[in-house]
């Protein structure tokens, strides 16, 4: 199942919310993210996650069915049998999808697919695999063709470890493996890979620096585990007025010639190519 046909739109921002904090809960629909991920996993200790499933459960049955006004809601659910405890507890109508951490094995993977296709009201949830491991980057592409996997993340602070990398200035250390799950995202035709969270909270002139860096490399939207990062996030992923302004009038004037070809308000030459970007700028 592709994003397309019911993963839920392509947020800005999707903000991680502790799944044993109900307060947290209860206001993160107020913080200004597109989309909450809400998390049975690395936020909740052992002992808390039957009660945090429990807490979850409760708060999405008195929520709307998706899509309904405010964030998407989507879940990250545990690796293993636990996981799929918390996929039969919280799949339903107001979630939109599964974040399945530890993503690795197309066995466990499909087997979650199978396991949804027996849920009912949950036709619609889509999947998207965290890669927190060197040998779940290295099997993406295998990933990404599971069924109703919507789009890839990436789970950078396990996969630092797992690949012993200490990342400098800029991060360059990483910068084959994010270039990687975008290459194998727009080659299995899942929409564009959120960008990893950062988890420098203080600060938000890096945040923007690094934000802006992964949208050159093609990812759309950025995971925050802060609400102090939405603003930011939103705003480096918003299209200011001019550049929307000049992608419609770039679409208009070459969807109005028979020439194939153009020139823009430059004098660049723009071709289909060039015009695909300018349409799925204007794409809602």
């Amino acid at each position: 199942m592709s994003e397309r046909a019911g993963g839920g739109g392509a947020p800005r921002s999707a903000l991680y919310v502790p799944g044993d904090r109900p307060g947290m809960l209860r206001g993160a629909a107020g913080r200004g993210a597109d989309a909450l991920i809400v998390d049975l996993e690395d936020a909740v200790p052992p002992a808390g996650k039957d009660a945090a499933r429990a807490a979850v459960a409760d708060w999405l049955a008195a929520r709307p069915a998706a899509p309904a006004p405010g964030p998407r809601i989507w879940v990250r659910v545990n690796a293993g049998e636990r996981g799929r405890a918390d996929l039969r507890a919280v799949a339903g109508p107001a979630v939109t999808g599964l974040f399945v951490a530890k993503a690795g094995s197309v066995r466990e993977l499909t087997a979650l697919a199978r396991l949804l296709d027996a849920v009912p009201g949950a036709e619609h949830l889509a999947l998207c695999p965290v890669l927190e491991s060197a040998a779940a980057v290295l099997g993406a592409a295998d990933l990404a063709r599971c069924p109703r996997v919507a789009r890839l993340q990436l789970g950078e602070a396990d996969l630092r470890a797992d690949l012993g990398v200490d990342p400098g200035p800029g991060e360059p250390e990483l910068l084959w493996v994010r270039s990687h799950v975008v290459l194998v995202s727009a080659a299995a035709g899942l929409a564009a890979p959120l960008a990893p969270a950062s988890t420098d909270i203080r600060d938000l002139d890096a945040l923007r620096r690094g934000t802006l860096a992964l949208k050159r490399l093609g990812f759309h939207g950025r995971t925050c585990v802060h609400p102090a990062q939405v603003p930011v996030v939103n705003d480096v992923f918003t299209p200011a007025p001019d550049e929307l302004a000049r992608a419609r009038d770039l679409v208009a004037r070459f969807d109005a010639t028979a020439e194939g070809v153009i020139l823009d308000d430059r004098g660049r030459m723009v071709d289909e190519a060039v015009v695909r970007r300018a349409r799925r700028l204007l794409s809602p």
